[in-house]
């Protein structure tokens, strides 16, 4: 379209704006067709394919999130290998979070003066290396011994069986046997694994940050939020895997590959059994090699995206309008590239200068209450996540009596699949609705309290403790008197031992066929499977008879309606996700925006991922009722008590969720005291207009 002509003087201004316009365009469009013809002389391969570098990205943060999210599928099989208590592991999955944290700013002052691609190829190799590091301790240890005989399984000899004194052996695991190398041994394995854990969190700096910035510096304005969808999603889908991954590796045997002569007589199902942990961190730090090749053959900076090109020139060939509305916004735009914000002037500034710069930026945005509080309460909702994810699958295993291996199954095929449904959810309501800031506040309010409405009932679906001879009377319980009172004083039962059998008849557990007073024991073909039964047993009734193995729980039917209110929590909690991310980019100035969403995102691992793990794991500890000891010191826990354990670990779920609800109660609050106060600035402007004409 020309200009418009013969409007009368006051269009003066606008004939000269679309002379102007029709000018720019003209060059604009010359330049742009030698843009084109530069490209099109360069080769052009793969590896200058901005597509192609998303697909890679998608494999290589799927990986690397799979390695990383692995420990927390195997928590509860690492504590019984090496001995660790929750808070030690609880501990040691925070580690990745610290190597994390201790880099993060840095990416923002040598974002732009790197290599990205390589540099993210550095890191993926450093957390392959980490994953292969933390499979050390299986092979440098002795194999794992879930009694005390030899691993050769063809000796006759059970010294978990009641015996006279003067024959009874010593156990191989008293403190007698502890030396200075052994509990330095133990020491030596717990560092490599907290060594492993840090260097995994510096390895994964570069990948997100640096694989954003690239896709978005040479994709198309409008492809854009496309990769970026498509990398989120690999985020969200890379967890589940890891525990579809912790569901597999687990039903195997923990020594797989040097398996004692005879096999061995225990089942997935067997308190003692320990899985292969170790095999899928091989499994994902062979994955992430693979998908960090390719970025060594990436260059420095591609064109941009050809797609860009096609649609400005049709663009161009349109209306000479809707040309000037885009070159009305890509001014507005420009200016807001170059505004003195902190990750805009970064490239600019000396290290020391970004370090003394840094802590003013922070407290300027720190003072805005929208920013302050949407991140307080997603350190709520974050701290609730990583208990979760951490000490879920344990909590099932304790609760309900199932294997690990089932525990990571409903986890990676439930929860995990119901909280991406959740993020997609919130965002799509946000887009489709056009929420406000103060209509997104609501939106979080209500799924954050729905959320904590669906906790209430988790307190109660649960059973207590079984009766464990010895043990549950400690609990408060009032279990049925024995019936053989000292009926295992004759026999020289270790304390530390743990072989435990179950009376069916009676629904008593005992921590070895020892303490139940055993002297013999047979193997019986049942159902195809072999059935390990102890005989004469003094201390139980009818036949004298207990079965290997823990009693079955009567709380194993709950699982299910546990798990899903449970998912449905993640998944009304995850709607938020979008909302709350939209309110910290419009609660803050727009030149401080990239720096916000990376101090939110530090603060969130400094606040929440990194002490929440502790502090899970250290209530989990309070309520053990039977600890395993190893040189004198507690190790890992035999025996909870299930009913402290419920109301701790979901109280501190609903102290979490609590705290969201109130937090987002108050972003409202305040969002609607603005909204008004800006409505009555607007109604006395507009007054004191009428007034002056």
């Amino acid at each position: 379209m020309g200009p418009r002509i013969g409007e009368g003087p006051q269009m003066t201004d606008r004939d000269t704006k679309t002379t102007m316009s029709t000018e720019d365009m003209h060059e604009s469009k010359v330049s742009i067709e030698s843009q084109d013809s530069n490209q099109d002389a360069r080769p052009q391969g793969l590896f200058h394919n901005i597509k192609f570098f998303v697909l890679c990205h998608s494999i290589l943060q799927l990986a690397q999130l799979m390695i990383s999210g692995y420990l927390k599928s195997s928590i509860s099989t690492v504590e019984k290998r090496f001995g660790l208590s929750s808070q030690t592991s609880g501990l040691l999955a925070a580690f990745n979070e610290v190597g994390n944290v201790s880099l993060i700013l840095l990416v923002s002052y040598f974002g732009s003066r790197v290599h990205r691609p390589r540099m993210i190829g550095y890191g993926a190799i450093l957390v392959a290396l980490a994953g292969l590091l933390m499979t050390l301790p299986h092979f440098i240890s002795e194999p794992y011994r879930y009694d005390h005989n030899s691993p050769d399984r063809s000796q006759d000899l059970d010294v978990s069986l009641c015996l006279p004194t003067t024959v009874a052996p010593t156990s191989a695991l008293s403190n007698d046997s502890c030396s200075s190398s052994t509990e330095a041994k133990h020491l030596t394995m717990v560092g490599i694994m907290f060594t492993a854990q840090t260097l995994l969190g510096i390895g994964g700096v570069p990948i997100q940050p640096f694989g954003i910035s690239y896709i978005d510096d040479f994709a198309h304005h409008s492809n854009s939020p496309l990769y970026l969808g498509i990398l989120f999603a690999a985020t969200t889908v890379g967890p589940g895997m890891a525990y579809g991954l912790g569901s597999l590796m687990l039903r195997l045997y923990v020594d797989i590959d040097r398996m004692p002569e005879g096999g061995i007589n225990l089942t997935p199902k067997d308190p003692r059994w320990v899985g292969a942990w170790w095999l899928g961190f091989l499994i994902s730090a062979g994955l992430v090699v693979l998908a960090a090749c390719p970025y060594f053959f990436f260059p420095r900076e591609m064109p941009k995206e050809k797609h860009e090109l096609r649609l400005r020139r049709k663009a161009l060939a349109g209306s000479a309008t809707t040309d000037s509305k885009g070159e009305e916004l890509s001014s507005k735009q420009e200016p807001l590239k170059k505004e003195a914000g902190l990750a805009q002037i970064a490239p600019d500034l000396t290290v020391v200068q970004f370090i003394k710069v840094f802590p003013r930026v922070l407290l300027r945005m720190l003072r805005h209450p929208i920013f302050l509080l949407v991140v307080l309460s997603q350190v709520c909702t974050s701290s609730m996540v990583a208990g979760m994810a951490i000490f879920l699958p344990k909590f099932l295993e304790r609760q309900f009596s199932i294997t690990a291996s089932f525990a990571n199954l409903l986890l990676g095929s439930l929860t995990i699949p119901l909280s991406i449904v959740g993020i997609v959810l919130g965002g799509v309501l946000v887009k489709r609705l056009h929420l406000s800031p103060v209509q997104c506040s609501i939106l979080c309010l209500l799924g954050s309290l729905l959320c904590l409405l669906l906790t209430l009932p988790l307190f109660f679906i649960g059973c207590s403790t079984h009766q464990i001879a010895g043990i549950t009377q400690d609990l408060g319980a009032q279990p049925r008197p024995s019936l053989f009172p000292g009926c295992a004083e004759p026999c020289s039962c270790q304390s530390n031992d743990f072989n435990p059998v179950c009376d069916t008849s009676a629904h008593v557990e005992y921590t070895t066929p020892c303490h139940a007073g055993c002297t013999g024991h047979v193997v019986q073909e049942v159902l195809g499977k072999r059935q390990a039964v102890y005989t004469n047993c003094s201390c139980v009734a009818g036949d004298g008879t207990v079965l290997a193995g823990s009693c079955d729980s009567a709380c194993s039917r709950l699982i299910l309606p546990f798990i899903l209110l449970i998912s449905l929590g993640v998944a009304v909690a995850s709607i938020t996700h979008t909302p709350s991310f939209m309110l910290v980019l419009r609660g803050v100035k727009k030149e401080d925006k990239i720096l916000a969403v990376g101090m939110q995102f530090m603060l969130l691992r400094v606040l929440a991922w990194m002490p929440s793990p502790v502090i899970h794991g250290s209530a989990i500890d309070t309520t053990c009722v039977l600890w395993a000891l190893s040189c004198g010191r507690q190790a890992v826990c035999r025996y909870y008590d299930h009913d402290l354990l419920r109301s701790r670990f979901i109280g501190l779920q609903f102290f979490f969720k609590s705290g969201s609800v109130v937090c987002f109660a108050l972003v409202l609050a305040i969002l609607r005291q603005q909204n008004k106060e800006a409505s009555i600035k607007v109604t006395v402007k507009s007054s004191d207009l009428q007034q002056q004409l």
